[in-house]
């Protein structure tokens, strides 16, 4: 059997041992929820935020459906007949997104049972993880390479991801800026920090191997990357790593630094839910939601935010404080859907996903706050969260801040 037909014959494998009719199940209501969130009286913003959802839960949860009713056939049973097709298949960036969406609903689930469709952290160039010895990264990159930029992807998403519309921020400014882009790959629904202590050796093994030394090298993360960010810097510091010393400057995109509406709005209709004897047991689907995916709570970052904790317990935002480390330079992008940003209906909805305060890491409490210098700030108009990968006004606000 061809490596193509062992890849796909795992992925279908994989497949099969997921509970059916608990995905379809909790795909079923977590689309009602996030439904029912975007249908909310327009007082509330919910016409804004409805073309955020549907667009892109809507595809994931149409993905889920479809792998769910592929499953729901015994695939074990067929896997012979099927094989001679699936060695025809090449892996391709279809089958990249849908995997990796499965791992931002369900990863901590698929990595607790050994699944083979869980992804494992690496930092990959062209859809192949790199190898993080100095022989390896210099026959990728060449004896001298440019100034090394890595880039985190979101919940969902994965490093192939951050080319939308034909644009990839890491291509275009490796190109304008002469930099080396290197994009982390991982498993977005385990919590962020798991996936930030995991990023912080990764890292330490990136610079440590890199040709002629790693230098100063900047980062640029979207969403949810960005509290993976967060969560490696701080585990780096503790562990006395080298690299936080090389960060240059950390941009985020709509990272949600104080959390995500949505996510939120999920846990109270689990709340109202569990009050009545006849609507309780569908808590227990809600309550299947990655770890990474309640973690946008609040934007929790540390294992503390969540050992000894319920991840569905209700109460007050009870996270550890996490600054900014001294020498590292903070630029934060959010975005919002209109076309103006001075009304405060449109700073609580931002881009339909993340909030402009919580994109900006701006916070009533200081010990909370990220406090981002106003000249390294900037509100994109008329863009959603997914618009921040691609459009041309957010990509010269990035060249312009990486250029020097």
């Amino acid at each position: 059997m061809s490596a193509r037909a062992r890849n796909h014959v795992t992925d279908l494998r994989g497949l099969s041992r997921m509970a059916i009719d608990a995905t379809t199940g909790l795909t079923d209501l977590a689309e009602a929820l996030q439904s029912r969130i975007a249908r909310t009286p327009a007082a509330l913003g919910g016409p804004l935020v409805a073309g955020a959802v549907h667009g892109i839960s809507g595809l994931v949860y149409h993905s889920i459906r479809g792998v769910t009713r592929v499953v729901g056939g015994g695939i074990d049973a067929v896997l012979g007949g099927l094989s001679p097709l699936l060695g025809q298949m090449e892996s391709s960036p279809a089958r990249e997104a849908l995997v990796a969406a499965l791992n931002g609903v369900l990863g901590d689930y698929l990595a607790e049972t050994h699944n083979p469709l869980a992804i494992e952290m690496s930092l990959r160039r062209g859809a192949r993880a790199l190898v993080l010895t100095p022989e390896a990264l210099a026959k990728e990159f060449g004896p001298r390479p440019a100034r090394l930029l890595v880039l985190a992807h979101g919940l969902c998403l994965s490093d192939l991801q951050w080319r939308r519309d034909g644009h990839d921020h890491g291509t275009a400014l490796a190109h304008d800026v002469g930099a080396t882009a290197v994009y982390l790959h991982y498993n977005s629904g385990l919590h962020v920090s798991i996936n930030g202590r995991a990023f912080a050796e990764r890292l330490q093994a990136l610079c440590t191997a890199w040709p002629c030394g790693a230098g100063d090298f900047d980062l640029l993360a979207h969403s949810m990357g960005g509290l993976v960010a967060r969560s490696a810097l701080h585990y780096g510091v503790a562990a006395g790593h080298a690299w936080p010393k090389r960060l240059r400057k950390l941009v985020f995109l709509g990272t949600p630094h104080h959390g995500a509406p949505l996510e939120r709005g999920g846990h109270w209709i689990e709340a109202l839910l569990s009050v009545s004897g006849y609507s309780a047991p569908f808590v227990r689907l809600g309550r299947v939601r990655s770890a990474g995916i309640t973690d946008l709570r609040h934007g929790s970052l540390l294992d503390e935010d969540w050992q000894g904790r319920s991840r569905f317990a209700h109460g007050l935002d009870l996270r550890t404080p996490v600054p900014l480390p001294n020498g590292v330079a903070g630029y934060a992008i959010a975005a919002h859907l209109g076309k103006h940003s001075d009304a405060s209906k449109e700073h609580l909805l931002g881009d339909g996903l993340v909030p402009i305060a919580s994109a900006l890491g701006h916070h009533a409490d200081p010990r909370l706050a990220l406090g981002i210098p106003e000249e390294r700030v900037w509100i994109a108009h008329e863009t959603s969260h997914l618009d921040l990968l691609c459009k041309p006004a957010v990509y010269a606000q990035l060249r312009g801040w990486l250029t020097n």
